[in-house]
């Protein structure tokens, strides 16, 4: 029997990574065809079939995920000892998919990026700014940045950052021809620019004084899914925004904006990237939580 190759081997590992052949072409640079036929080629040669197919879905076969499970150790191995025997005028290469939301990506732009592009530039970064919180294994991604309380359990998890205040903010423009604003009910006499989350609800703005808790369904005429935009609009006078503080640390810093009821406040535990426990930590993974690891001393 042929010996499958180095490129159909990773196909199969691609293609059951993105449970999808045109995700997968994507990935590796292939037209769509191409890496049918590869498949389709390596099932022939080994006698098996690897992948259920139909017009909405791919799935691995009994045998295709014993492939996997047998083949992903020897492929993870073969990447290290790859990176491992580079000399000094070669870079560690690959491919790092993360989906995050974008205030993790503005994270990432400022304060980890700059020095890992620097130090490993053979390793591509595909960012995917997502809302809503999706499963990295399935989806194919090799890390997931979101709030630390909404990292599943199952997952290794690494903090960005110390606990994410959420502040209340409006322009001086706006709050000079409007009620003061020294109580959570207040915000009921004010526009407000709302937050839809990701399902498609509205987000109830949460504050706590001590032992008090409120979570208050806000008026007003504009509705928005981010929390930068939000911010943006309102430094345009738009109305109340209420944000977590990173968004809203430009407009404060130029006096755009001003912060309100700084005695009800709110915090996350922070931002965190996570990974799967079960699976191999891919070289390109593992260079990056280093990087976070030096950069933020965590």
């Amino acid at each position: 029997m042929k010996r499958p190759s180095w490129n159909e081997l990773l196909a199969v590992k691609t293609v059951a990574d993105q449970r999808s052949f045109r995700r997968a072409a994507d990935v590796l640079g292939l037209k769509r065809s191409t890496l049918s036929h590869t498949i389709k080629a390596l099932e022939t040669t080994l006698g098996v079939r690897l992948f259920h197919r139909t017009t909405r879905s791919v799935a691995l076969t009994e045998t295709g995920e014993r492939l996997i499970k047998r083949m992903l150790p020897l492929l993870a191995q073969m990447d290290d000892v790859l990176n491992d025997v580079t000399d000094s005028d070669h870079q560690p290469y690959g491919t790092l998919r993360i989906s995050a939301s974008d205030a993790a990506i503005s994270l990432l732009l400022e304060r980890i990026l700059p020095t890992f592009t620097q130090q490993y530039p053979g390793i591509e970064i595909d960012l995917v700014a997502q809302g809503q919180l999706v499963d990295i294994v399935e989806q194919g991604f090799d890390a997931g940045i979101r709030l630390s309380e909404d990292v599943p359990k199952d997952m290794v998890a690494i903090s960005l950052s110390g606990p994410l205040r959420f502040v209340t903010v409006a322009s001086p423009d706006y709050l000079a021809s409007r009620p003061p604003v020294t109580h959570p009910q207040d915000l009921m006499q004010h526009l407000c620019l709302r937050h839809r989350l990701p399902g498609g609800k509205r987000y109830h703005w949460e504050y706590q004084q001590g032992e008090r808790q409120l979570a208050l369904d806000v008026p007003g005429s504009l509705t928005l899914d981010s929390g930068a935009l939000m911010a943006e609009a309102a430094a345009a006078g738009l109305g109340v925004a209420y944000v977590p503080e990173r968004y809203a640390q430009h407009g404060l810093n130029t006096q755009r904006l001003v912060t309100m009821l700084d005695d009800w406040t709110i915090a996350s535990q922070g931002i965190a990237l996570y990974f799967s426990q079960n699976r191999h930590m891919p070289f390109a993974l593992r260079l990056f939580v280093d990087t976070i690891k030096a950069t933020l001393r965590v």
